[in-house]
């Protein structure tokens, strides 16, 4: 997480409190800022073929509310659907979300997970090259 740019959060990863289950995966990433004045919950989700709607996105705001947090990210392997894209500016809290493509484009963006295989030189004409002397 702290690769793809979630806010230059420095967790302690033994330390988080960590909830798991066959599909996903809830934490609280401590201290979004030097003083612990907020955190950020992450939700991620593994689905096949499936979109995570808004009554999964209600379940991880009332989560969040359980936890006294204003804030979230939720990603998912899959997309989510535009009911749950609403739903998330229509609320109080502020929640991300994060689809399949969107985080296998951080993952290449940030280099995590990822590995080269090729790389391409890219040529040009030297104009200097044909100027007569």
């Amino acid at each position: 997480m702290l690769e793809v740019g979630l806010a230059g959060l420095k967790p302690i990863w033994q330390k988080l409190d960590l909830i798991v289950s066959p599909n996903a995966v809830f934490v609280k990433l401590p201290k979004e800022d030097k003083l612990g004045l907020d955190s950020i919950y992450l939700q991620a989700k593994r689905y096949r073929g499936n979109t995570v709607g808004r009554p999964d996105i209600q379940a991880f705001a009332g989560a969040l509310d359980m936890h006294r947090a204003r804030k979230g990210v939720f990603i998912t392997t899959s997309n989510f659907t535009k009911d749950a894209h609403d739903f998330v500016t229509r609320i109080e809290k502020r929640i991300v979300l994060i689809d399949g493509r969107e985080w296998a484009a951080l993952m290449r963006e940030h280099n995590v997970g990822v590995s080269t295989r090729e790389l391409y030189a890219v040529k040009a004409i030297d104009s200097d090259y044909f100027l007569e002397e």
